[in-house]
């Protein structure tokens, strides 16, 4: 039998994984992704799930130790985008110009 992969996602990131070609089940809350999972696990085709990890750390112990537990499917967590605040230009530019000359430079 051929093993198919899944995801379990936020909506922010399912679309670039439909992009890429792949299924996805959506989940906003903990309690979305252990209904998902479950789904998941009972259907025999399904080798691999692929979960953010958000998601995952959210479930609750007991459903966390049972998909790590389980031979199939293999449940794997991914790390989520994160959304920090980009350092200011300037300072890019400094990082960037002591890696290159390696050493600091004062920019006025």
């Amino acid at each position: 039998m051929k093993r198919r992969t899944r995801i379990v996602c936020t909506p922010a990131l399912a679309p670039g994984f439909r992009l890429a070609g792949l299924p996805v089940q959506e989940a906003v809350t903990a309690a979305d992704a252990a209904r998902e999972l479950s789904a998941l696990r009972r259907r025999p085709e399904v080798g691999i799930v692929l979960m953010e990890e958000g998601l995952f750390e959210a479930l609750a112990e007991e459903e966390r130790a049972a998909a790590e537990r389980g031979a199939l499917p293999i449940v794997v967590p991914f790390p989520g985008p994160e959304w920090a605040r980009a350092e200011d230009a300037e300072a890019y530019v400094v990082r960037l110009l002591r890696r290159a000359i390696g050493y600091r430079v004062r920019l006025r």
